[in-house]
Formats: C-alpha cells, sequence, structure tokens
C-alpha cells in the first residue's frame, strides 16, 4: 500500500486516500502474512488498487465478503462459525444486484461448510446483528479473521491462497466501479498513476 500511494502521488503511507480502506486492509492482512519470499507475487498488483474508491458502505463488505467466502472451506472450526455469521450477516448491507457472483461464491462456501453454517443460521436467528453493529466493524474483522486463518489452514498452499483472495478482492471492486449503473455505487474518479 505504500507503494500504491507512492504511484498515486500521495504522501508515503500504508493506508492511502486512492484505495477503499477495507481494500487496502485486505491488502495490508495478505501482505503481513506473507513469508518475505511471496511477497513480490503482489507487485504486479499494486496499480490495480490506484484509484479504487467509491461507497465505502458497499465496497467494505463486498471485501470481507469475499475474503469470508475464500476461507471459510480452509479455516479450523472455530473460525469457520464467525466466518459463516458474516457470511450470513454481511450481505444485507450490499445492493442485491451489486456483485452476483460474489454470491454464488458465498454460497458455495456456505455449502462446503455445513455445520459451521447451521450453527450460524441458529446465532443470526436468536441473536440478531444490528446493521449499526456490521457497518462499525464486522467486515475489518472478518478479513483479519480469514487471512490469518488461510495462512494457519492445513492446506498445501496457504500463500498462494491468500495472493489469490487479494486479486479476486481486487477484480470485485473493479467490476462494480466499472458498472454501467454507476449511481448504485457511487465512484471517488480515479487519479492518474505517477509514473515511476
Amino acid at each position: 500500500m505504500e507503494f500504491a500511494s507512492y504511484l498515486a502521488g500521495e504522501p508515503w503511507s500504508d493506508a492511502p486516500q486512492c484505495t477503499d480502506p477495507m481494500l487496502a486492509h485486505l491488502a495490508r492482512s495478505v501482505n503481513d502474512q506473507l513469508s518475505d519470499a511471496r511477497r513480490g507475487e503482489l507487485a504486479p498488483d499494486i496499480p490495480r488498487v490506484v484509484g479504487l474508491r467509491g461507497d465505502h458502505r458497499v465496497l467494505a463488505p463486498v471485501v470481507a465478503l469475499r475474503a469470508a467466502a475464500t476461507a471459510l472451506p480452509v479455516v479450523a472450526a472455530g473460525r469457520q462459525q464467525a466466518l459463516a455469521v458474516a457470511l450470513l450477516s454481511l450481505p444485507r448491507l450490499v445492493p442485491d444486484d451489486v456483485a452476483p457472483g460474489l454470491r454464488v461464491d458465498i454460497d458455495a462456501a456456505l455449502a462446503s461448510a455445513p455445520h459451521a453454517t447451521a450453527w450460524a443460521e441458529k446465532h443470526v436467528r436468536t441473536q440478531p446483528i444490528r446493521e449499526r453493529d456490521l457497518r462499525r466493524g464486522a467486515s475489518a474483522v472478518a478479513v483479519q479473521l480469514a487471512t490469518s486463518g488461510i495462512l494457519e489452514a492445513c492446506v498445501d498452499d496457504p500463500e498462494s491462497l491468500l495472493v489469490g483472495l487479494l486479486r479476486e478482492a481486487i477484480s470485485d471492486v473493479e467490476d462494480i466501479l466499472s458498472t454501467p449503473d454507476a449511481d448504485a455505487v457511487p465512484v471517488i474518479p480515479r487519479r492518474e498513476a505517477v509514473p515511476a
């Protein structure tokens, strides 16, 4: 994110104004989980995040949902329950016509962890989460649980899963911001990158 701030001509920062705050949070989380040997794989994606800003009320839950949907099938059971709650609760913050492909991935993730999903459905039914509370911090918590859970997961190559997660989240945001129905998601104009 520091290099993204440089490309955007902003002061050096790991939270540049040129990138949606939740996408930046995911990028930092993925970067922090990767080994030094694998961090270079993120370099080609740095220019992609420059200018990706829009309505944070929509983009934040989309990024968090992508992270949770990617992580749910592979993380430990305790994290699965929390991520399943996020996958059941956060979609109500996203307009129905936004990110339809992500909704398919959410359904597939929930189906991959039936015990966690059943637990989460009961939890959400008996202890509903208010929209205000979801907006306050649920997305950031879901991103953090997802990225740390993926790194600790018993899968062959968790770092590749993390890199893929970040790339998919960037694509989700790019797709939303390039939608022909720009009225649905207000867009902050993309800044031109400063030549290196």
